[in-house]
């Protein structure tokens, strides 16, 4: 019977990458400046160098500096210490969760699909359905009622970031937020292109292999490959830059750019990282992915994350944003 490819080993490292990393955030030693600071440049360079390492520690650290995003934005108090938090807003079709009122609190029950970190997270932000709106909840993810499906995440690709359905049975929950504050706010556009920083650092990490084998012998049509590939790369960086000007000029969407701005940001830099693949592929063969399980690994990780992009349906939703009579002006 073949083997499990969500193994003990990858979802461990990767929680541990977590781990290590949200401690040094929280003694000081790295910085996720808040999108919109001034600094937004330096909180994707830093995301970048994070995927880098390991694209699904990037994958949970990423979902906990996002969650330090939102609870600043919406006005609820920062992670304490020692906490580790997702946001599991995913909203496929499905059952998906439901709050409703109890005593002077909530508590949310259904099922939360695509819940990343589920056995390393010490909290998460969940979107659930309450009443006729959306709203945004923190919970605990150690309460009792909240319970990842075990099998429900059997993922190659991104294996260790841990992304199973998760079960909530009346889990207490603290409301975040206005009803539909969580995506009517500008830094949820800002966020997405937090996500997109993390794929252009799994491009790069992806690209070493290339950028060795034309070191070693001197063959043009490597040469030419490597060329495409810095281009690309040259590409996501510049795009990535430019929206963290655009972000740090209108933190607060006073010019209602945000959502646009994260639609072509997400569609360029996946389109880099999927030419990426391909030119590296073509240059290196199989070796490198038959023979190096870090660039195996990073390759895997790259193609599932990058799907976060919807690739048509979003690029559908962008041309029919631009029909808008309001987006020709």
């Amino acid at each position: 019977m073949p083997a499990d490819p969500v193994t003990p080993d990858a979802v461990t490292a990767a929680a541990k990458g977590f781990a290590d990393t949200v401690a040094r955030i929280g003694n000081g030693e790295l910085s996720f400046p808040l999108p919109g600071s001034g600094r937004t440049a330096e909180r994707f360079a830093a995301l970048r160098s994070v995927a880098e390492t390991g694209l699904s520690t990037a994958r949970l650290v990423e979902g906990h500096v996002d969650a330090t995003a939102v609870l600043a934005e919406l006005g609820a108090p920062p992670p304490g210490p020692g906490e580790r938090w997702g946001v599991w807003a995913a909203e496929p079709p499905g059952e998906g969760l439901t709050a409703v009122r109890q005593g002077a609190g909530w508590v949310v029950s259904g099922l939360k699909q695509y819940c990343s970190g589920a056995h390393s997270c010490t909290h998460a932000l969940v979107t659930a359905r309450a009443g006729e709106s959306r709203r945004l909840f923190a919970v605990e993810v150690a309460a009792e009622g909240c319970r990842p499906v075990e099998g429900t995440w059997s993922a190659v690709g991104m294996a260790g970031s841990d992304t199973p359905d998760v079960r909530f049975t009346d889990v207490p929950a603290t409301a975040v937020g206005e009803p539909e504050a969580y995506v009517n706010r500008p830094g949820f556009w800002h966020g997405g292109i937090g996500v997109a920083a993390c794929w252009y650092g799994g491009a790069v990490a992806v690209s070493r292999v290339l950028r060795e084998a034309a070191a070693r012998r001197a063959d043009p049509h490597t040469d030419a490959h490597l060329g495409a590939v810095d281009v690309q790369l040259y590409t996501a960086a510049t795009v990535l830059d430019r929206a963290a000007g655009e972000i740090d000029a209108d933190p607060g969407d006073e010019r209602g750019g945000a959502r646009l701005r994260a639609m072509r940001v997400r569609a360029a830099v996946e389109s880099v990282c999927r030419q990426v693949l391909d030119h590296v592929g073509r240059a290196t063969g199989a070796g490198p992915l038959c023979h190096d399980a870090g660039h195996a690994r990073t390759v895997a990780d790259l193609n599932v994350y990058i799907r976060q992009h919807h690739a048509e349906r979003d690029l559908a939703g962008l041309g029919a944003f631009l029909a808008r009579p309001e987006a020709r002006r």
